[in-house]
């Protein structure tokens, strides 16, 4: 039977934007909670600040799964930053780069054992851009690639925007840029494929799909795009 899935949503996303992902799975059997996020949630994290207030919600969220469905694990899918905040939430390194939390709840994290497997869509897993280099930094350096063996890492990619200095191209340019350094490369109009590939994951590159699911157009959660990512599903 499948496992329950968890959905964490990109930055600065609504739980709502979700909704087309999450029915999509429910059909084809897995069971599909999306963290409660509203763009309020975020606030606090602006300006590279500690993600904590999303830990914590996916921590809650996660727990309520396992709990309704009886479950010993699930699969967590992490959109955009979700997929890097993901990452943090399996690990174990105290998570006290901004000084906002102690000792006593560093224990809400260390979820590797519950999470069988890792799916991050379009998640830039490094950053040169300064607001979101420390956190990412915390993650690189702590979690390297794809870090506890018996977690499934699917990083997956699109190939839809080359980054050029021109009409049309400026956003995709600007945002490979800030992310891996070059904006002359292919990705989703946000993400750079450089940057959405971890050493050791399954990883996949989607010709045509775009970032977001608030563009027109395929985009990961997109029938056609789920058919590359569902099956590694556990």
């Amino acid at each position: 039977m499948p496992l329950p899935t968890v959905i964490l949503p990109g930055y600065f996303a609504r739980a709502i934007e979700y909704q087309a992902l999450e029915a999509s799975l429910q059909q084809l059997g897995f069971p599909t909670v999306t963290v409660p996020l509203r763009q309020r949630d975020w606030v606090p994290t602006l300006g590279g600040r500690s993600i904590v207030p999303i830990l914590r919600q996916l921590d809650r969220t996660v727990k309520q799964v396992l709990k309704d469905y009886n479950a010993s694990q699930v699969n967590l899918i992490g959109h955009s930053a979700g997929g890097w905040i993901a990452r943090i939430y399996l690990g174990e390194k105290p998570y006290t780069i901004h000084g906002d939390v102690t000792d006593s709840v560093l224990g809400l994290w260390h979820a590797h054992p519950y999470v069988a497997t890792l799916v991050t869509l379009g998640t830039p897993h490094i950053s040169q851009e300064r607001w979101t280099k420390r956190n990412l930094d915390f993650v690189k350096i702590h979690y390297p690639g794809a870090f506890y063996p018996k977690v499934k890492y699917v990083c997956v990619a699109g190939k839809a925007l080359y980054g050029k200095q021109r009409l049309g191209q400026w956003l995709a340019y600007s945002s490979y840029k800030l992310t891996c350094g070059d904006g002359y490369c292919w990705g989703d109009g946000i993400t750079p494929i450089t940057a959405a590939h971890l050493e050791g994951a399954t990883n996949l590159t989607l010709e045509g799909v775009l970032h977001s699911p608030r563009r027109a157009g395929i985009w990961y959660g997109s029938p056609e795009a789920m058919k590359s990512w569902v099956p590694y599903l556990a």
